[in-house]
């Protein structure tokens, strides 16, 4: 099932995930709950918590990981306050990338077929976050969606297809208004 999962291949969530949830959700409480300062502790919980996390690398708290292991963060990266990371698929954010307060990556979704999301069908998709992207407060970023290096997304946008390098795009749905 898991690897369904990380197929992006319609499955049931079922026991075997069920644990994987109920342990990234106490390590999420625990580092919500660390006194501010604690850094070390931190570090160590996101490393338990995280697939990867890399050097000199902040993420502020609160913040949301559905799993915790499918999601991969670079090193010199900044997360704001209140990341929401649905990371039933594998989220992966790159180097250098600043994320704003309140951004949502969202790996999940459910098939339009309203008997499957009755039966509970659901499936995911990666999400890919390049090089020295800047992410605005707020944004949304949907799934199966790249970001291409250096690409600036406007606060409040929502990312639905892939964003190409080196521009600034805004709205909703996200759209490039200028190259860099």
């Amino acid at each position: 099932m898991r690897q369904r999962m990380l197929d992006g291949e319609l499955y049931i969530a079922d026991d075997e995930i069920a644990g994987d949830y109920l342990r990234a959700q106490n390590l999420t409480r625990r580092i919500n709950a660390l006194p501010a300062g604690d850094r070390a502790t931190k570090l160590d919980l996101l490393e338990e918590l995280l697939g990867a996390i890399g050097d000199d690398t902040e993420i502020r708290t609160p913040m949301q990981f559905d799993y915790g292991y499918q999601t991969f963060v670079g090193d010199r990266t900044f997360v704001n306050f209140g990341l929401v990371c649905l990371d039933v698929a594998r989220v992966t954010i790159g180097n250098d990338v600043q994320i704003a307060s309140n951004v949502q990556l969202l790996t999940a979704w459910h098939p339009i077929d309203p008997q499957q999301r009755r039966d509970k069908w659901e499936a995911a998709s990666p999400i890919t976050i390049g090089d020295n992207v800047w992410l605005g407060g707020g944004v949304i970023v949907c799934p199966g969606v790249t970001i291409g290096d250096n690409t600036v997304v406007g606060a409040g946008a929502v990312v639905v297809k892939d964003l190409p390098a080196n521009v600034v795009a805004v709205g909703n749905p996200a759209r490039v208004i200028r190259e860099i």
